[in-house]
């Protein structure tokens, strides 16, 4: 292998995808495209397709993507019929070239000591004329005399993992290159309930276009997410040493700040407050940005309390807001935000649809007027 990252036989690189949550995928190609110069081929729900001149473990450090793999094949013409179990086993038997994707992948992702290990991941999601466990035997059956002799099966912490993920028309197939920390971050130790998933936030927070010597307010931190995505992008802007990103937040569950405290200990430095998101200590027009999963129907004793809490957290928001400044805000209710917020004449420049704890919910992007 050479140092660019492409085999000594020069073969090509093949295309990679990566899984995000359903709703940010424009947001993830955008990542994808700025921070680590790849070029995205396509987009579909929950997945987006891109190339690379070189592979590194740059495609590691993505925020906003579940996972990164080397794409084996992929397909968009499923017929729901149980006559493609024939081309899922064909199409993995006969398409890839095993042995390249497995080198690439163990530069990425160097053996460990002792006996290689190996895991096979089948995921399907729609109706189709077969079942899960249909498709998993055609996959394997697919995989017959591939996988090198002698290498272990594990159901868990694999060094290899091979993944097909059916869902309706498509089927994609691949080598992955990323493990649970990708998706579940390495600073997440502590939970609360609904805790927002790090990708998500991670994509609020670009978003949101955090700059030099801003201040970052998240009212309702839970259990700390959008704080610690928020504390990365700070890290890189402070590098330099002469602008200052500021990020504080607050919760008015005391064990929710106690746990915030806890997953940012090893993040960095956040001014974090127990408080009333309705009545935020803070100075008028103080804060650049706000990022913010508010409370949903479910996390409150009633669903007729979300409306008085929208309306005064907005009126809080819309004053320590700076003229200009902008929101990212993830909600279930959201027809009820959109009108509190336009009562303040905030203009929505973007929202998507996302499933948050299964449920529907609205992430969008606010702004105030300068004036």
């Amino acid at each position: 292998m050479s140092r660019s990252g492409r085999p000594t036989d020069d073969k090509p690189l093949p295309a990679l995808y990566a899984m995000t949550h359903g709703g940010i995928e424009s947001t993830a190609a955008d990542e994808i495209t700025r921070d680590i110069g790849g070029e995205v081929k396509k987009t579909a729900r929950g997945l987006v397709v891109f190339r690379m001149d070189t592979l590194s473990d740059k495609v590691l450090s993505l925020r906003t993507t579940e996972d990164v793999f080397l794409m084996a094949w992929g397909s968009d013409s499923l017929t729901y019929k149980s006559e493609d179990l024939e081309t899922l086993r064909t199409w993995t038997a006969r398409k890839p070239d095993w042995e390249h994707l497995f080198k690439l992948h163990h530069k990425i992702r160097p053996k460990t000591k002792g006996r290689p290990t190996y895991h096979i991941v089948c995921q399907m999601q729609g109706e189709h004329g077969f079942r899960r466990a249909d498709a998993r035997g055609a996959f394997i059956e697919g995989l017959a005399g591939k996988i090198p002799h002698g290498w272990h099966y594990s159901n868990e912490n694999a060094w290899l993992e091979i993944w097909l993920t059916i869902y309706s028309k498509t089927a994609v197939c691949g080598v992955r290159l990323s493990d649970r920390t990708m998706r579940h971050r390495t600073y997440k130790l502590e939970h609360v309930a609904a805790s927002l998933r790090p990708t998500v936030a991670a994509a609020m927070v670009r978003l949101a276009g955090i700059g030099p010597d801003m201040t970052v307010l998240d009212p309702f931190c839970g259990a700390g997410t959008i704080l610690a995505e928020s504390l990365n992008v700070a890290e890189k802007r402070n590098r330099g040493g002469l602008e200052q990103v500021r990020v504080i937040g607050g919760d008015i569950d005391p064990n929710a700040v106690f746990v915030t405290s806890q997953n940012l200990e090893n993040v960095g430095r956040a001014a974090l407050a127990r408080w009333d998101a309705t009545a935020l200590p803070l100075e008028t027009a103080s804060v650049d940005r706000i990022i913010s999963n508010p409370p949903f129907g479910k996390q409150l004793s009633s669903i007729e309390q979300i409306g008085p809490l929208y309306e005064a957290a907005a009126e809080e928001w819309n004053r320590v807001l700076k003229p200009g400044g902008r929101a990212v805000l993830l909600a279930m209710e959201h027809e009820g935000l959109k009108r509190v917020l336009q009562s303040h004449r905030w203009s929505q420049a973007r929202q998507t649809r996302v499933r948050l704890l299964g449920q529907p919910a609205v992430l969008s992007v606010w702004n105030k007027p300068l004036v």
